[in-house]
């Protein structure tokens, strides 16, 4: 039986919610549903009587959560006699991350990573698709979106917001959209994602949404590429806030339409499996939420 799943079942008793428990917990809900049927599956009895409104223990859920609780004391003091004996930040990190996040800004942060820990290597793989941890040799994945396996584990680093940009030297010579209905008169520059051109945008006004197909002569599976094609003054993108964030500060690029709201993008540190999370993956995990923080609170204050 997993341990996990076990303390997955101690928390939802605690707070009678498996919302609140996976909240506390860092998880999705599924991954923490999928917990909880999986050891009332190997017991072979329910552990808590669900309704629409509510949870509770059942009787047989009562008689069986304090033998579970000492289990687990004894489980983690064993844990805690190991670390204790083996807690450095070592051994190698094997990350994967989106190209252009990770060679444009996330590796200035990895180096400062490697010199404040000397025992620490890494391995980076730059792939703007999603690896198999398995076939492809890696731990722990930088990705946009939750994990859409419930078996995996994750991280929320943070929510990024997108914007809409386009540079000075642009917007003097073509004008600057009042509306989403002016975005038409426009040249767009998108992004392939597997295959398939990133060119409707929503945009949402006063609780309306609109979606917005616009024209253009520019499409890259490189997001560096449409990047450098906004700065160049060849038309608008929409840009992750943690990416256009420099560029609005130094007044490259500019944010418009910024009365209206596009869906933010959840950035995600995500591993195959709770072993793989180690003291290595929890400080990269805290370097990059505050990192990524402080630059979407940089592009909030430029745009």
């Amino acid at each position: 039986m997993n341990t996990q799943d076990l303390i997955v079942v101690m928390k939802t008793a605690q707070l009678g919610n498996i919302s609140a428990a996976a909240a506390q917990l860092d998880m999705q809900v599924a991954t923490a549903s999928a917990a909880i049927k999986r050891v009332e599956k190997l017991l072979g009895f329910q552990l808590f009587v669900r309704s629409t409104r509510s949870l509770r223990l059942s009787k047989q859920g009562e008689t069986y959560l304090p033998i579970c609780e000492q289990a687990l004391a004894l489980l983690a003091d064993g844990k805690k006699q190991v670390l204790d004996n083996d807690n450095e930040i070592d051994g190698e990190l094997r990350l994967t991350a989106p190209s252009d996040f990770g060679r444009n800004i996330l590796l200035p942060w990895l180096d400062e990573l490697l010199d404040e820990y000397p025992k620490l290597a890494l391995k980076l793989i730059l792939n703007d698709h999603n690896l198999d941890f398995y076939r492809d040799g890696v731990d722990i994945a930088l990705r946009y979106g939750a994990p859409e396996d419930s078996s995996f584990y994750g991280f929320k680093i943070c929510d990024v917001p997108l914007l809409l940009c386009a540079s000075t030297e642009y917007l003097e010579k073509q004008g600057t959209p009042k509306d989403h209905e002016d975005l038409s008169e426009h040249q767009g520059l998108f992004f392939l994602i597997r295959g398939s051109k990133f060119d409707t945008w929503k945009l949402t006004k006063n609780e309306q949404t609109y979606k917005v197909v616009l024209k253009g002569r520019r499409t890259s599976n490189d997001a560096d590429v449409v990047k450098r094609w906004c700065a160049q003054g060849a038309g608008i993108s929409l840009r992750s806030a943690i990416d256009v964030a420099d560029q609005l500060e130094q007044g490259v690029v500019q944010s418009i339409l910024n009365d209206y709201r596009v869906e933010c993008k959840p950035l995600w540190l995500i591993c195959p499996s709770k072993q793989m999370i180690n003291p290595s993956v929890r400080v990269l995990r805290d370097k990059l939420r505050m990192y990524c923080q402080a630059l979407v609170e940089k592009a909030e204050r430029y745009k």
